[in-house]
């Protein structure tokens, strides 16, 4: 099988050994150049354009973010942020998504032995799902909003706390999240989403979120309830399942192993809603790479919930929702920007 060829971009020696070492470690990957600043890295790619780029945002002489840009607007290729400033959820990083980074993780700790394998995980299954990618849906937010109009013509029904909408995504899920939570109406039957993070980002993403659309978003918390106008954001670092609890659910954030290789993991999730929620809830998968939400997608249809599937054509990367199709999970496929308007017209029919 052909290697992944990467091009890696970051001022630190050390980080750019380290990384070479990580990726070609996996034997899929091989490391066609390394620079120390974007314009070494730009001499670089006028010799060989590579499949995918590992970038640095905090850089001297011009900034990642600068760089990115002129990446995504001269020659787009899938770029991997790879930054120390996802762990202080600097805005910047929401800016690199915007931008057209395909993910952001977290620079490795090479003192932190315990976490390094994690570390390396993350790293080589972001690269390869930026490999698998598909640039073009950064247009993802001009797409024709028709759950728009559901959100309006919903907006005076009363949802309550005991239906739930379960949301799970992976890479390209920010954009499609966004879109997606677009087409929701203020008052929105209760939402949690399990998007693969890194720690100290979901708040800022959260935020983000939160000043766009007129209902409340926000990084969850364990115990918190959840109710109508409210959208949880399970953190990163942690699982986020849900539980019962007076008059209704309540988030249930805690730490445990990788499940899928990540945490927070959907299938944590969709495992919950199936057990505790049943016919009450909804389950919607996202992009992303693996198959992570596809088995747990399983159990929620099984006990009655609403199964949906992002489709291959407005997914970046067409994974777990594939994988979720593929065992009959999903019991619906569609388009990102139709999902909310069919999501809310079933559980407002339902009642």
């Amino acid at each position: 099988m052909k290697k992944i060829r990467v091009l890696i971009v970051d001022d630190s020696a050390v980080i750019r050994h380290s990384l070479t070492g990580i990726l070609e470690r996996s034997g899929l990957i091989e490391i066609i150049a390394t620079a120390p600043n974007p314009y070494v890295a730009a001499a670089c790619m006028k010799k060989e354009i590579p499949d995918v780029i590992t970038l640095d945002l905090d850089m001297p002489r011009m900034d990642g973010l600068t760089f990115l840009h002129r990446i995504m607007t001269q020659h787009p290729v899938p770029v991997v942020v790879i930054s120390s400033l996802t762990r202080k959820g600097s805005p910047e990083v929401i800016r690199a998504l915007e931008y057209g980074a395909v993910e952001v993780i977290h620079k490795p700790n090479l003192i932190n032995q315990e976490n390094i394998s994690e570390s390396c995980i993350q790293i080589v299954d972001a690269v390869i799902a930026a490999s698998m990618s598909r640039p073009l849906r950064r247009n993802m937010t001009r797409l024709p909003k028709a759950s728009a109009q559901s959100a309006n013509a919903v907006s005076a029904f009363g949802f309550n706390n005991k239906t739930i909408i379960a949301i799970g995504a992976s890479t390209g899920g920010t954009e499609a999240i966004q879109t997606l939570l677009a087409g929701l109406p203020a008052n929105t039957p209760p939402v949690i989403v399990v998007q693969h993070m890194p720690a100290g980002f979901t708040r800022t993403f959260a935020e983000r979120l939160n000043s766009l659309f007129p209902f409340r978003v926000k990084e969850a918390e364990n115990g918190e309830k959840l109710t109508a106008g409210k959208v949880l954001i399970a953190p990163g670092g942690f699982h986020t399942a849900i539980k019962r609890c007076a008059d209704g659910f309540c988030a249930d954030v805690y730490s445990g192993a990788l499940v899928n290789r990540h945490r927070p993991a959907v299938d944590v999730l969709f495992n919950s809603a199936a057990r505790v929620a049943g016919s009450n809830a909804s389950g919607i998968l996202l992009t992303g790479m693996g198959a992570d939400g596809a088995a747990g997608m399983l159990l929620m249809k099984q006990a009655g919930a609403l199964t949906i599937a992002q489709d291959q054509a407005t997914s970046v990367v067409y994974g777990m929702p594939k994988e979720a199709e593929k065992i009959g999970a999903a019991q619906y496929v569609l388009p990102i920007n139709h999902i909310a308007e069919f999501v809310i017209n079933k559980v407002k029919n339902a009642r």
